[in-house]
């Protein structure tokens, strides 16, 4: 466990509201080796991504970051230890497509390559599970720090998702989140608010997650501010109109407990499954 997901965009690109960001991979990664943290590469729907891009990028990825000490690798089942990578919005494009990056007689095939990893799609709807499956992706992820916003982010649908990743030699990685609430940049969007609780809206999706028994856990995420999913230290603030949601009446880090919390748990009970 502590592995940093980082939202990348290919050098140069970032998306409409931000700054090109691959020059501060060395630094991140530098600081993660510090702390004993690893990193690994969310890829976002940059322009034109598809299997001939996503190849470029990937070798990109590895070869400039691959050999440092702070970069993830995951041991497989065959005792393979391979890159990770997070595909948001993935199913924008078309299976076809991915399959010549992500199957093996792909006409652009990264597999059996250096360059192999494990790809792991995002799935929205219920039946994007078929199309991550005909796609040649390794597994499937949720994202959405809202239980109910989607069917892949409902915590009832979970154990479907898992044994359906189970028979079909998937990974399923659940993704747990503290709440959520964007009004301040999607004033329309009150109904997809979740309150945090005092945290039990957070502990609740870990439940709901450890219930299935993912090889992975994703947490969603750590400084989205202005959705509200932060978990880091927060105090009392605004600017201008916004008022940043503070934790009271507990301590600034309460999140980070919890965090640890359910990390520990989360532990102790794979150990207990892999008897």
């Amino acid at each position: 466990s502590g592995v940093i997901v980082l939202s990348w965009y290919p050098p140069g690109m970032a998306d409409e509201n931000g700054e090109p960001t691959d020059d501060l991979v060395p630094v991140i990664l530098d600081y993660a080796h510090k702390y004993n943290l690893k990193v690994t590469f969310h890829i976002e729907p940059y322009k034109d991504r598809d299997d001939r891009s996503m190849y470029h990028n990937v070798k990109y990825i590895i070869d400039k970051y691959g050999g440092h000490p702070a970069f993830y690798r995951h041991k497989t089942s065959t005792g393979r230890f391979l890159p990770m990578f997070y595909v948001y919005d993935s199913y924008v494009t078309m299976p076809e497509i991915w399959a010549n990056l992500l199957t093996v007689s792909g006409s652009q095939t990264i597999r059996n390559t250096p360059y192999d990893a494990l790809f792991i799609a995002l799935l929205v709807e219920e039946r994007h599970k078929h199309d991550i499956h005909r796609s040649g992706f390794d597994g499937m992820y949720t994202y959405f720090a809202t239980n109910g916003f989607s069917y892949g982010s409902s915590h009832h649908n979970w154990a479907s998702l898992k044994a359906f990743c189970d028979s079909n030699n998937l990974m399923f990685i659940p993704s747990v989140g503290p709440g959520y609430i964007d009004t301040s940049i999607r004033p329309w969007n009150n109904h997809n608010t979740r309150n945090r609780v005092n945290g039990k809206y957070y502990e609740t999706a870990f439940s709901a997650a450890l219930l299935v028994r993912p090889e992975v856990i994703s947490i969603t995420s750590f400084n989205e501010w202005h959705e509200g999913t932060q978990i880091e230290k927060a105090v009392p603030k605004r600017t201008g109109q916004v008022v940043y949601l503070d934790y009271k009446p507990h301590k600034p880090n309460v999140y980070l407990e919890l965090t640890q919390k359910w990390s520990e748990k989360y532990r102790k009970e794979q150990e207990q499954w892999l008897m």
